[in-house]
């Protein structure tokens, strides 16, 4: 009988040796994102550049991101403290043009984890090598940015938003790979408001105050509430505004201004929170003392997004937990005390439920 034909010679298998030979080189990075009570971001500015970075650094061979990013923290501030979860994988790759002229650098893949917020004694007790940093600073997301190199604020930024947003965000050159979060697609930031250290009144407003501004937690039917991003600034914000003189009360300013801003309509019944008190009144022409209003409302219908007349600008809509809207508006403590007592009003009032956690989302029309 014939033998069979040959049939292809079979592969030949490679040895270890080889086979590590052939894996991908790359370097691995990890940094932390911490913030002080007032959501400021915590940079270190090194002895061997200008420009500013989050506490971090490369990985030793052996160590895990969480394991180098707890190390590195260690050393540079002399902060023994466990990560948190995951806010931020990136890939640099080897050709990216921030890359400092002269360095080969085989591509790179940093985690940005969260370091969560520091006390005033964990801020009072930080120490830093003198051989290696500078010093350190808490400054506002757009003032980081600023200082750090384009990619590192492009993977500050995304870390910093998807901490706000509860997500993870994945990049690719200081790019999101797939679909733009809503804080990214709005390019959203955050900062310490000056209204944040105003004295909050969660009572009725005296006779002898002249209420000027109104301002509302309003709320979708799962317990979420509707923030509005200005495309000039960039800054989340309740919607509403100054109660002109057409308006026949501070809750027709507000159903005014979310009709304007945010194209939403709310329901009749209109609950006033409290207010904050105003000690000057600069921005209305130093009036002087004079209360910002503080209501919530049920939302009953939301239309397409539009122009708001006052600006001639298209809002960017957000949805999102009263906690979060309280961590994007930047008013500190406060802010937290009006989102609570917010919630609490929608339950009890409304039967809004308590919403439950989630990314921030875009507020959508809704079918008539």
């Amino acid at each position: 009988m014939d033998a069979s034909p040959a049939g292809p010679p079979a592969p030949q298998q490679m040895s270890p040796a080889d086979y590590a030979r052939s894996r991908h080189k790359i370097w691995l990075s990890a940094a932390a994102l911490f913030t002080d009570p007032l959501g400021r971001i915590l940079l270190v500015q090194p002895t061997y550049r200008q420009q500013r970075l989050l506490p971090g650094g490369a990985a030793e061979p052996g160590e895990s991101p969480a394991q180098a990013c707890a190390r590195e923290v260690l050393e540079e501030l002399g902060l023994e403290r466990a990560p948190g979860r995951l806010l931020a994988v990136h890939w640099l790759p080897p050709d990216h043009p921030d890359i400092a002229a002269g360095m080969a650098v085989p591509g790179e893949v940093r985690y940005i984890l969260d370091g969560g917020t520091l006390d005033e004694e964990e801020i009072a007790a930080l120490r830093v090598p003198a051989d290696e940093l500078l010093g350190f600073e808490f400054i506002d997301s757009t003032q980081a940015e600023e200082r750090m190199i384009p990619v590192d604020g492009q993977i500050m930024l995304a870390a910093l938003r998807a901490r706000l947003s509860g997500t993870t965000a994945h990049l690719e050159g200081g790019r999101h790979v797939g679909e733009v979060p809503p804080l990214d697609r709005h390019q959203v930031y955050v900062r310490p408001r000056a209204g944040r250290t105003w004295p909050w009144h969660p009572e009725p407003v005296p006779d002898s105050l002249q209420v000027k501004q109104a301002w509302g937690w309003l709320f979708v039917p799962d317990g979420r509430v509707v923030l509005v991003v200005d495309p000039g600034d960039r800054l989340p914000a309740l919607p509403g505004g100054t109660v002109e003189l057409t308006d026949a009360s501070p809750e027709e300013t507000l159903r005014r201004e979310a009709m304007e801003e945010a194209q939403v309509t709310i329901g009749d019944d209109i609950v006033r929170l409290g207010w904050v008190y105003d000690a000057t009144g600069d921005v209305y022409g130093g009036i002087g003392p004079c209360a910002r209003l503080r209501l919530a409302a049920p939302i009953t219908a939301v239309g397409p997004a539009g122009v708001d007349p006052a600006t001639g600008r298209t809002f960017g809509r957000l949805l999102a937990t009263p906690d979060q809207a309280a961590a994007l508006l930047g008013w500190g403590d406060q802010g937290y005390q009006q989102a609570e007592l917010a919630a609490r009003w929608a339950h009890e009032r409304w039967g809004i439920p308590h919403a439950a956690p989630g990314p921030v989302s875009e507020l959508r029309a809704t079918r008539s």
